[in-house]
């Protein structure tokens, strides 16, 4: 599929022992830092846009600085920050260098407490401005606060207001910000309570900053800034005194895991991450539950507290279907298993002539789903020979039976992701033919005109890249059918939660689904949502249904596909195209612990979600559509 922007990921690593314990025992005091780089570079995918990375050094002394930030932008921005890190040791000597102490005391990064963060945006913002972490300045070490997140939030225009409601003046409008500024007003509070708490016991000057980073509180402070929050989140901080933390949205829509031992904890948005960096058993990493916050305190004790009520795991299916890390155990067997699911409708679609048809996958994130197809197929192909061989009866023979043992289901790879060509630089009809060559075929993998090709992708979301180049070039193999075969059910819905998918107009099903209305003289049907959605969003506090599932309903998921193939098929293009799309039942039994299916079913998960559906409905008939 086209590639989409999606979630950012975020990184945490808390050293528990002093530097030159690290410097002993593995022979460098930045192991904490290559820790942190590790699970960065593992999380590539999640952050192309830019990256970042913040420090905290917890026993500065005034007029030292104790809180560092190097952040970049660009697909290259982990290995510009990381860069800029070890230049900063340019002017060191050898053995100042070799000595944890030293670094501890003289060194830039040389801190205790790191977080690194990956951004892909899905507001459209961009630029260094944005990159996370976030930074909230101030004399009292306690008072600073540095931010990062994997998030999306539906009301950001409520916490705006709530913000500006206290008498404080945003200056910038961003969700990142806003939230800073909440959790640093909450902060200042804690801190003020405190202080004037100390203070009242007799306590002054450096006793009371003393007693306050010992006994300051997160929790209240994450409860009362988190209240109004909708939306999927991971949000991660560090305050100047060395408290840190990662809090989980209430419904588990975004994910987090954690690792602790007796040197170091451990924060990412992935689990294989922390697995290889780390080299420890699946047993050993946690994951945040849905509500919940991991915290450390200065003195690095960890504990779970419940933040927010949990409302169930809506946790993100597309993760698992597109853009998580692979390599997990769990998200390995749940891909091969949509793979597996879509045997029957596949051969269906091919009329169950295996013998004429060619398998294979769009390149990359489809490949284990095809690996999954093909076990199903070989278990099909199993049970068709010794249905074939009982079928001989007396006419059995060592050459009959040979030739059906002989059968094999025919595997290639077709498609070849080729480089990403500028298409800027043409116009018109050459754009096009340009367009058409990021992928390539590989000449001689079939029989033309004789064999069926199926070709298995991960998702269809716009289609884009199937009309502009895939049917195109596989159209010059000359097949006798293509089949493109999607993993996932079809995308009907906008995100509002991390993937950068947020109006009507980009879904090939929701163009499907409304061209099938017009030309079967169902117009009334698009006029009939648009006056219910209209209504409910001008006049209903609370939203509660989803009336956009009213586009899809007169129509069968089949039909849905099928005119999707005919929008899709290019002009040019001769040869018959099929598309087979993956069950919502396919889908809940592949990934049974992940439900987030808002993408493919309507349901979100929270209110603010639909309130964002009703909106984009109305923006798509107010521009597109003429009553």
């Amino acid at each position: 599929m086209e590639p989409l922007k999606h979630e950012c990921g975020v990184a945490m690593v808390r050293l528990l022992k002093p530097l030159e314990y690290y410097q002993k025992k593995y022979g460098t005091w930045m192991w904490g830092i290559n820790i942190l780089y590790l699970l960065m570079e593992k999380q590539h995918n999640r952050g192309q846009e830019g990256a970042g990375l913040s420090c905290i050094k917890l026993n500065a002394n005034p007029g030292e600085e104790f809180i560092f930030r190097e952040r970049a932008v660009g697909t290259s921005a982990i290995t510009e920050i990381f860069q800029h890190v070890h230049q900063q040791l340019e002017g060191f000597e050898k053995e100042q260098l070799a000595d944890g102490v030293f670094a501890q005391e003289q060194i830039p990064f040389a801190g205790e407490l790191y977080m690194g963060h990956l951004r892909y945006s899905t507001t459209g913002r961009k630029g260094l401005s944005y990159i996370h972490p976030f930074l909230r300045r101030n004399n009292w070490r306690s008072r600073n606060l540095v931010l990062c997140g994997n998030f999306n939030l539906t009301n950001v225009d409520e916490i705006f207001a709530q913000i500006a409601s206290t008498g404080q003046h945003p200056r910038l409008y961003a969700d990142t910000y806003l939230l800073l500024e909440q959790l640093g007003y909450q902060l200042d509070k804690e801190v003020d309570y405190l202080y004037q708490q100390f203070k009242a016991e007799g306590l002054t000057g450096i006793q009371i900053t003393q007693a306050i980073e010992q006994r300051m509180d997160l929790v209240p402070v994450l409860r009362k800034a988190s209240a109004l929050w909708d939306g999927g989140y991971v949000v991660c901080g560090m305050a100047g005194s060395g408290d840190s933390f990662a809090l989980r949205d209430p419904w588990g829509i975004r994910t987090a895991f954690w690792y602790k031992n007796e040197e170091v904890m451990i924060l990412a948005s992935e689990r294989p991450v922390i697995q290889t960096a780390m080299h420890v058993p699946i047993e050993e990493i946690h994951e945040l539950n849905p509500g919940e916050a991991l915290l450390l305190n200065r003195e690095g004790n960890l504990r779970l507290a419940s933040i927010n009520k949990g409302q169930g795991t809506k946790a993100c299916s597309f993760e698992r279907i597109y853009f998580s890390r692979g390599s997990d155990q769990d998200i390995y067997k749940e891909r091969k298993k949509l793979g597996e699911r879509l045997v029957q409708p596949i051969l269906k679609a091919v009329d169950y002539d295996i013998e004429h048809t060619v398998f294979s996958y769009i390149p990359n994130t489809a490949e284990v789903a095809f690996f999954g197809m093909l076990q199903g197929l070989d278990v099909y192909l199993n049970q068709l020979k010794a249905e074939r061989i009982r079928g001989l009866g007396k006419d059995v023979t060592p050459e009959k039976v040979e030739q059906i043992l002989s059968m094999r289901i025919r595997s290639e790879k077709v498609a070849i992701k080729d480089i990403k060509l500028r298409t800027f630089i043409a116009e018109g009809n050459n754009r096009n033919d340009l367009a058409a060559h990021v992928y390539d075929v590989t000449y001689g993998s079939l029989q033309p005109f004789i064999d069926n090709l199926v070709i298995i992708d991960d998702s269809i979301v716009r289609g884009t890249t199937l009309r502009q180049s895939i049917i195109r070039i596989l159209n010059r193999l000359n097949p006798k059918q293509i089949v493109i075969v999607s993993s996932s059910p079809q995308v009907r819905y906008p995100d509002y939660y991390g993937i950068d998918m947020s109006s009507m107009e980009q879904f090939i099903a929701f163009k499907a689904a409304v061209t099938l209305l017009m030309e079967r003289g169902m117009k009334d049907v698009i006029e009939r949502v648009y006056e219910k959605v209209k209504y409910s969003s001008e006049n209903m506090k609370h939203v509660r249904f989803n009336y956009i599932k009213e586009i899809y309903s007169p129509f069968t998921n089949e039909e849905i596909a099928d005119k999707i193939a005919v929008m899709l098929t290019p002009q040019e293009v001769s040869t018959k195209v099929k598309i087979v799309y993956q069950t919502l039942e396919g889908l809940h039994e592949s990934c049974p612990n992940h439900s987030g299916d808002w993408y493919f079913s309507g349901e979100y998960p929270t209110e603010g979600g639909l309130r964002l559906l009703n909106q984009a409905f109305i923006n798509y008939i107010e521009k597109y559509y003429q009553f």
